[in-house]
């Protein structure tokens, strides 16, 4: 249930991502480049909101469950996309990816259920199904989308909502709880920060290289979020219905990736060795993103790019294995926050550098920044993370 309110919220964001540069330049009367920059700004509120909510359900996780948290994020979630089905301006669905920005801090509670039923030596290679969730979401959701279109951009709002209320209802009737009473703690308004969600962590020693490395990685691996449905459309010239199926096709390999090699890789290697690996491959990916000239070599690099999946659940795997059961709600909220940090600078920064990349011809620019950002991630893994994960 708990990697269902994962896939759920995929599923959401995919399935609007088709129809979002055209019902960006429908409301804004403007073109694609200001869209960009518009939509830029739009998942920086979102990434806002979900780095101050992400502490705070990771620690409301801890004190009441993960049960009633998931069920509230997944209501709200509902709630949201039905209100941005009917917007008529661009000011509410900024209002609505605010709201959609704290829902969406799902991962640290879904995160937590892994971590409560796994053991700690296991856990890298389930966190893994995070990924599997969020590949899957992007094989469902765009596909739904790219087809919902063609009743109207505003289609896909309506069914993502159906999709979260209905998810909503079945966790409310089948999911159990996984925190066990004694391993809950009070809340306290002080832990429910960012700061505050790494402290058990440092105390533990080690954790920085890791972090910065994660960093890294969560600003490169922005590049698709934030760029991807505006440089297709200028690169290709792709319409809804491409974008979508390229997007279905990204969650169709990270999907297999995550759900059949990453657990034997993190097994076979080693959560540090599969990060790196994840790194390399992510980095080098994103370079090869700019130079492409057919639409093919775009399909071939996804199947490359894939293996990065590697990468998240390792860091995870690390890092659980660093704080006692009691605060696995915390960090992962905490891991979550950090994530809002990058989904705050990344689509600054990576947008901004697309629309200047157009203006000079050279669309790719966006992703040569990415793959500069992923390449520094392994280089840190290479040189300061031996240590960290022994």
């Amino acid at each position: 249930m708990a990697l269902a309110a994962v896939l759920i919220d995929t599923i959401g964001f995919g399935i609007v991502a088709p129809v979002f540069p055209a019902l960006l330049t429908s409301l804004g009367h403007t073109g694609v480049e200001h869209a960009t920059r518009i939509a830029g700004w739009m998942l920086v509120v979102y990434a806002a909101a979900q780095f101050v909510a992400g502490p705070v359900l990771g620690n409301l996780s801890d004190r009441f469950g993960r049960r009633p948290v998931l069920i509230a994020s997944m209501r709200s979630f509902g709630v949201d996309y039905a209100v941005m089905a009917v917007a008529p301006s661009i000011a509410w669905l900024f209002v609505g990816r605010t709201v959609a920005g704290v829902a969406g801090a799902v991962y640290g509670p879904a995160g937590s259920v892994i971590a409560d039923v796994t053991p700690p030596e296991r856990r890298g290679a389930t966190f893994a199904l995070i990924g599997a969730m969020f590949g899957l979401g992007f094989i469902i959701g765009p596909a739904l989308g790219g087809l919902f279109s063609l009743w109207g951009p505003r289609a896909p709002f309506y069914a993502a909502a159906a999709l979260a209320l209905i998810n909503a209802a079945v966790m409310m009737a089948a999911m159990p709880e996984t925190l066990a009473v004694e391993n809950r703690r009070p809340f306290r308004l002080r832990d429910a920060h960012v700061i505050g969600a790494f402290r058990p962590l440092f105390h533990a020693g080690h954790a920085a290289p890791l972090l910065v490395a994660m960093f890294l990685w969560q600003l490169a691996h922005m590049v698709y979020p934030a760029t991807w449905s505006f440089w297709a459309t200028a690169r290709f010239g792709w319409d809804a219905k491409a974008i979508g199926w390229s997007l279905a096709f990204v969650g169709l390999v990270s999907t297999i990736v995550q759900g059949g090699l990453t657990g034997r890789a993190i097994g076979r290697f080693g959560e540090r060795q599969a990060l790196l690996i994840g790194l390399l491959a992510g980095g080098g990916s994103f370079l090869a993103f700019a130079a492409v000239s057919a639409s093919w070599q775009v399909y071939v690099l996804f199947c490359t790019s894939a293996l990065s999946g590697f990468a998240m659940p390792a860091l995870q795997g690390l890092m659980s294995r660093m704080v006692d059961a009691t605060r696995q709600g915390q960090l992962q909220g905490g891991l979550g926050s950090m994530g809002s940090v990058s989904a705050i600078i990344a689509p600054l920064l990576l947008t901004q550098v697309l629309a200047w990349g157009i203006d000079h011809d050279f669309p790719g620019a966006a992703f040569v920044i990415a793959g500069v950002l992923g390449l520094a991630a392994a280089a840190i893994v290479v040189t300061r993370v031996r240590v960290a994960a022994t």
